[in-house]
């Protein structure tokens, strides 16, 4: 989940966009209110006051924000570095002071300042942690993997953990879990304006192994483009209440999806190792990279990746730019079986493509036996059609 809110004060709508696509170009998560409000109705934990033209203006501004939110970072920009006004920003009461345009080390680095500073001073519980899975394209197994991933993230963290299907008309999370739900997140959507944690907690269906779900749309045009900051407010409030929100976004880059991606501390993006799966993973790639999602925060995972690989995973890599982060084998009888069942694979007994699950997860965790596994990388094909297609 974002790390930071953040608003940027400023009548300037090119500054804004500026402003916007280098706060969210870092690896810090951070969302961003529309200049009036945060996304979640309170007070930022970030603010950017555009002082370029007029200082004094500015300076007033920081001022009366320092009064109303004195927890807030404040940055003020300039046009140049004059130390008389870097003098008189700090005692209105700005935590950093950039000349326009920043280089984006800087600009990062004052963000990193922000970030711990808003850490040490912080007396609640660590943020959620936020993880988004994409598909390269349709079929390639994202649900399975957002699926198992958050049932394993429940049971070996014993914590709170969720799971949010995003997909529109065809989400199939409760279904994969053999679970049935009268609601939907379109019924959190639809009712902001009484949403809150018990009236949340009556949308949501639990799982045996503990995984908490909110289930996908049944219509094919919801949630809208429209819905995307509802979708960041239902993001936010589950964040208040689970410790991990696994993030199941389909295999489109629609304004939901992004809003999710731009919400999340890890973002994985599941292909499988054949060539339509290699071109449209690129192209994910470019776009991510575009919108602004750090590259930082991008992992790589194949699946139904088994020997002999169709395509070396060393050309795969050299063809996306980025290594591949995890593979996970092709095992269909297991999976088919686990899916027609409604179990996850972690409760059907050991398999091979059980313990990487495990694995895998341990690794997002951080405990013992999460290691990678090591890939054997030869292969008789290569991608000249890949090459071509380009």
């Amino acid at each position: 989940m974002a790390l930071l809110t953040a608003q940027i004060l400023s009548d300037d709508e090119g500054f804004r966009k500026a402003a916007s696509e280098l706060l969210r170009s870092g690896a810090v998560p951070i969302s961003i209110g529309d200049g009036a409000s945060t996304p979640t109705g309170g007070h930022a934990d970030l603010v950017v006051v555009d002082g370029r033209n007029q200082h004094d203006y500015a300076l007033s501004e920081i001022e009366r924000l320092r009064i109303a939110a004195p927890s807030a970072s404040i940055i003020m920009v300039a046009l140049e570095s004059n130390p008389d006004l870097i003098l008189q920003a700090m005692r209105s009461g700005a935590n950093e002071f950039l000349a326009w345009p920043p280089s984006d080390k800087s600009f990062q680095e004052a963000i990193r300042r922000v970030t711990s500073r808003r850490n040490a001073s912080s007396a609640t519980r660590p943020h959620a942690t936020t993880i988004a899975f994409v598909g390269a394209k349709g079929g390639t197994g994202t649900t399975t993997v957002a699926v198992n991933c958050a049932v394993e993230l429940a049971r070996l963290s014993k914590r709170p953990t969720m799971i949010v299907d995003l997909k529109a008309g065809l989400g199939e999370v409760t279904l994969f879990l053999g679970v049935r739900s009268r609601y939907s997140l379109l019924d959190a959507i639809d009712n902001l304006h009484r949403l809150d944690s018990g009236f949340l907690k009556e949308l949501i269906v639990k799982h045996k192994s503990g995984l908490e779900i909110l289930a996908g749309s049944d219509h094919f045009d919801r949630p809208a483009g429209s819905e995307a900051g509802a979708v960041e407010q239902v993001l936010r409030l589950l964040a208040q209440q689970f410790e991990y929100i696994v993030v199941d976004a389909g295999s489109q880059l629609n304004l939901s999806a992004t809003t999710a991606l731009y919400m999340s501390d890890s973002i994985y993006l599941v292909a499988n190792p054949d060539v339509p799966c290699v071109r449209n993973a690129q192209r994910l790639l470019d776009r991510i990279g575009q919108l602004g999602a750090c590259s930082e925060r991008v992992r790589i995972l194949l699946n139904r990746a088994h020997e002999p690989f169709p395509i070396p995973l060393d050309q795969i890599e050299n063809a996306l730019g980025r290594k591949i982060d995890h593979t996970f084998p092709s095992d269909y009888r297991t999976v088919s079986t686990a899916l027609n069942s409604g179990v996850p694979l972690a409760l059907t007994g050991n398999s091979d493509i059980a313990s990487r699950f495990d694995r895998f997860t341990r690794g997002i965790l951080n405990l013992a036996g999460g290691d990678s596994e090591p890939t054997d990388r030869r292969s008789p094909l290569g991608l000249q059609r890949i090459a071509s297609m380009w």
